[in-house]
C-alpha cells in the first residue's frame, strides 16, 4: 500500500464532481493520467511514475495502452527496420587487461 496525501488543484467549474474517486481503479487511472504529461516531456520515466503509483511498470504501460497511449511511439514499419538493424549486429567478444565486453557491428573493421 502506498502512502497518499491530499492536494488542492484548480479545475473548471463542473469538473470537480468527476474527480471524486469512485473506486481504487478509477483513482489509479486518474493519478496515472496526471503523471502522463511528465512522462511525455521526459521529466519522469514510466518506471518512476509506476513507482510513485505503487504498481509495476508493465501495469502502468497497460493502463496507458488501454487508454490509447502507446508505450512505443513507432509505426510497425519503423519497428521492423529497428529489428532488422538489431538482427544485423554482429557481436565480437573483446578482452582487455582484466575485463571483457562485447562490441562490434556487422561489416565493421575489427582489426582482424
Amino acid at each position: 500500500m502506498i502512502t497518499t496525501e491530499s492536494v488542492t488543484i484548480r479545475v473548471p467549474v463542473g469538473m470537480s464532481k468527476y474527480l471524486r474517486a469512485v473506486s481504487p481503479e478509477t483513482e489509479l487511472i486518474r493519478n496515472a493520467l496526471l503523471l502522463y504529461p511528465y512522462i511525455l516531456n521526459q521529466t519522469i520515466s514510466h518506471g518512476g511514475a509506476a513507482e510513485i503509483l505503487g504498481i509495476r511498470k508493465f501495469e502502468l504501460t497497460d493502463i496507458y495502452d488501454k487508454l490509447g497511449y502507446s508505450y512505443l511511439d513507432m509505426t510497425m514499419d519503423e519497428l521492423d527496420i529497428e529489428l532488422e538493424t538489431f538482427r544485423g549486429i554482429k557481436y565480437i567478444p573483446i578482452t582487455a587487461e582484466g575485463f571483457s565486453y562485447v562490441a562490434g557491428i556487422a561489416g565493421a573493421d575489427n582489426g582482424d
